[in-house]
C-alpha cells in the first residue's frame, strides 16, 4: 500500500480525498492535515465531516485533523508518498518547494502551478508567483489528455473544475484542428454552490443563492481554459441553485467543408479508450454525474451554418477535484486510471 495524506482535509474537496483514499485498493490513508489555528483541529474525521461518520472508515474514524506547522513539510516529503494538496492557492505556491525536496509525488488541488505564464498568473489571482522553478516542474493533471506526461511528473497540478468541464468538451475540437480561426468558442458553464467552497458567505447561503452569471470576461479560469485548449474562447460561470455538479455548453465555429463524421471521429479518437468520459447520445445533466468521477459528453452538429454546440457535465467535486486528483495518483504510481474510482459501478 503506497502511504499517503490529505493536506486541506476539512473543506468539501478534502471530504472527498478522505472518502476515495479510503476506499482505494492501492493507497493508504495514513494522516489528515489542516492550516495551523483552524478550528478543525485536533477533531476526528466525523467530527469535521460528519457524512464520513460510520461509514466504514474503521480505525480511520480515530484519525484527527492534525494541525501543519510549515516546519514539518520536509518531514512530509519523505514520510508519504503521496500527498494531496486541496489547500488555498497561496498555500500551495509556498509549500510545493519544499514538498518536492523529498521523495513524495504531489497532487495540488489549487491553482498555484497551472498556468505558465507568470504575469497572466498575477493578473487572475491577484499575487506574484515567486518560484518559477516549481512551475516548470509542473504538469497539467487533465487526466485524460496528458497520462504520459502525469505518468513522470513529481508534481501534478489537477486542473479547475470548470476548465475541465470545459476542455473535455472543447479539445478533441481545437486538437483535431477543427475550430474555425477568429471564432472564439463560447463557454456558459453552472455550478453548484459547493464550487465556492466551505467557508460562508453571504453570495452562497440557500437564501440569497439564485441564478446568476459572475466573473464575467475576467473570470481566472479563462486563461486556463485558453492555455490548454490552444484557442482563446469566450467564458462565462454562473452559480447554480443546486449543491454540486457542473454543466457546461460549447458553443464553436467549425472551420468549412467540415462534416459530422469527422468531428464524431474526433470525439471518439480521443475517448473511446477512456473509462471515465461517457459520450452519450443525449443532452448530459448534473443528476447523472453527481456522486460520479465521470464526465458525459454530448454534442450536435449543423452542418449548413458550421456551428457545433457540445454540452459536458461532472461533479464539481470528484471530477473536476477529489477523484480527478486521484485519477492523476493512479496514473503517476502506475495503475489504471479508474482505479479506486468506479468499482462501486462495476
Amino acid at each position: 500500500m503506497l502511504s499517503s495524506c490529505v493536506i486541506g482535509a476539512s473543506g468539501y474537496t478534502g471530504a472527498e480525498l478522505i472518502k476515495i483514499i479510503h476506499q482505494h485498493p492501492e493507497f493508504d490513508l495514513a494522516a489528515c492535515f489542516v492550516s495551523q489555528g483552524s478550528s478543525d483541529a485536533n477533531k476526528l474525521i466525523g467530527e469535521v465531516h460528519a457524512v464520513l461518520g460510520g461509514q466504514g472508515l474503521g480505525s480511520k474514524d480515530r484519525l484527527q485533523m492534525q494541525e501543519l506547522a510549515p516546519a514539518r513539510l520536509s518531514e512530509l516529503a519523505n514520510t508519504y508518498d503521496a500527498i494531496f494538496l486541496a489547500t488555498p492557492h497561496e498555500a500551495s505556491h509556498d509549500w510545493a518547494a519544499a514538498l518536492l525536496k523529498g521523495s513524495a509525488k504531489i497532487f495540488d488541488l489549487s491553482g498555484a502551478f497551472r498556468l505558465p505564464d507568470a504575469a497572466v498568473f498575477a493578473k487572475y489571482y491577484g499575487f506574484q508567483h515567486e518560484h518559477p522553478e516549481v512551475q516548470k516542474k509542473a504538469v497539467y493533471g487533465l487526466a485524460e489528455w496528458y497520462e504520459n506526461e502525469i505518468k513522470q511528473a513529481k508534481l501534478i497540478a489537477v486542473p479547475g473544475c470548470y476548465p475541465t468541464a470545459s476542455l473535455l468538451a472543447l479539445k478533441p475540437l481545437s486538437d483535431a484542428n477543427l475550430v474555425k480561426p477568429g471564432h472564439r468558442p463560447v463557454i456558459n458553464a453552472t455550478s453548484g454552490v459547493s464550487g465556492a467552497g466551505k467557508k460562508p458567505s453571504a453570495t452562497t447561503s440557500f437564501y440569497e443563492v439564485s441564478l446568476q452569471a459572475y466573473g464575467v470576461l475576467g473570470h481566472r479560469h479563462t486563461p486556463e481554459i485558453d492555455n490548454y485548449a490552444q484557442t482563446q474562447v469566450i467564458f462565462t460561470p454562473h452559480l447554480g441553485q443546486f449543491k454540486r455538479g457542473i454543466l457546461a455548453t460549447v458553443t464553436v465555429a467549425l472551420k468549412e467543408g467540415i462534416s459530422a463524421t469527422q468531428v464524431a471521429q474526433a470525439y471518439e479518437k480521443q475517448y473511446a479508450d477512456k473509462a471515465l468520459i461517457r459520450l452519450r447520445n443525449s443532452w448530459p445533466k448534473v443528476d447523472d454525474v453527481a456522486n460520479t468521477p465521470f464526465c458525459d459528453i454530448c454534442w450536435k452538429f449543423d452542418e449548413d451554418s458550421g456551428y457545433l454546440v457540445v454540452s459536458s457535465a461532472i461533479d464539481n467535486l470528484l471530477k473536476g477535484a477529489a477523484s480527478q486528483a486521484v485519477q492523476c495518483a493512479n496514473l503517476a504510481f502506475d495503475f489504471p486510471s479508474q482505479t479506486g474510482l468506479i468499482s462501486s459501478w462495476t
